[in-house]
C-alpha cells in the first residue's frame, strides 16, 4: 500500500496504518539526523526528535497540498531537531564553530573600520587564518532559524504552528514551494550553498560572487549552472 493510501486510513483513525508511515520513513529521519552531526548531540537523541516531527507531519499532511509526503516532512522534521537544539534564538553548534563566529566577527569589525567597507570572504579567511569554506559554514551557522513550523501558540496543550494558521489556497502553494526550495538548497554543498543565496537572495553579481570566493567570473558562471541544473533535477524527482 502506498504512502498516500496510508495517510488517508491514518486520517481515519487506523493506528496500523499511522504506525507503517512512521516505519516507512525512519531511514528518512536518519538522513537529516545526519545533517546535524557535529553539533555536540548523540545521533540517537537526535533520531527521537526527528521522530517526534515525523508524526506531526503524519497527523497533519493535507493531501490537498499535492506534495510528497517526504516533501512536507522533511521541514517538519527539520524544525523539530532545530527547535530542540536551538540556543537563544540561534541553532547550537559545536564550540570550534561558534570560536570561528567571534574570530570572524571582530575581522569584518576591523576590516570595516580600517576599510570603511564590508570585509569579503578571502579578507576574513586571511585576517582569521581560517579556510574560505570554514568562514561560509560559521557565517551560515550564525543566521537566525525562522520556520513556518515555528509555534504561534499553544492550545489545550498542542503546538499550533504558522503552516496550521495558513488556509489551502494559493498562498499554501507558494508555501510548499518555498519548502522545496528550502529542501534543495539545504542539500546543496556549504560552497554552492553560499553561491545562490548571494546570487538570489542577496541579488550579487556574478563579478560580486568571484570577488567573494576568489575565484574567476567564469568559474562563478559555470559553477552556478552546474548548481541549477542539479536543483532541477533533484526538483524533477520530488
Amino acid at each position: 500500500m502506498d504512502t498516500i493510501e496510508l495517510i488517508k486510513l491514518a486520517g481515519q483513525g487506523n493506528h496500523k496504518a499511522r504506525e507503517e508511515i512512521i516505519t516507512k520513513n525512519m531511514a528518512l529521519v536518519w538522513s537529516i539526523v545526519r545533517r546535524f552531526s557535529n553539533r555536540g548531540y548523540e545521533p540517537e537523541d537526535l533520531f527521537q526528535i526527528g521522530c517526534i516531527g515525523l508524526v506531526k507531519a503524519v497527523d497533519k499532511f493535507d493531501l490537498s497540498f499535492d506534495v510528497k509526503f517526504s516533501t512536507y516532512a522533511v521541514p517538519m522534521i527539520i524544525g523539530e531537531i532545530k527547535r530542540f537544539i536551538r540556543d537563544d534564538g540561534l541553532v547550537k553548534v559545536s564550540r570550534s564553530i561558534k570560536e570561528n563566529s567571534i574570530k570572524i566577527s571582530h575581522a569584518k569589525e576591523a576590516i570595516m573600520h580600517r576599510e570603511n567597507r564590508e570585509a569579503t570572504v578571502n579578507e576574513i579567511a586571511e585576517m582569521t587564518g581560517l579556510s574560505v569554506e570554514d568562514v561560509i559554514i560559521a557565517a551560515d551557522a550564525a543566521v537566525p532559524v525562522e520556520s513556518i513550523y515555528n509555534t504561534v501558540y499553544q492550545s489545550d496543550g498542542e503546538d499550533i504552528y504558522v503552516i496550521d494558521r495558513l488556509s489551502v489556497t494559493g498562498e499554501s502553494e507558494k508555501i510548499i514551494n518555498h519548502l522545496l526550495l528550502d529542501k534543495l538548497i539545504s542539500e546543496l554543498a556549504e560552497n554552492e550553498r553560499f553561491l545562490i543565496k548571494m546570487r538570489y537572495f542577496q541579488d550579487k553579481t556574478q563579478a560580486q560572487v568571484a570577488e567573494l570566493l576568489g575565484i574567476s567570473q567564469v568559474q562563478v558562471s559555470r559553477m552556478e549552472k552546474k548548481v541549477l541544473l542539479k536543483m532541477r533535477k533533484c526538483a524533477a524527482c520530488e
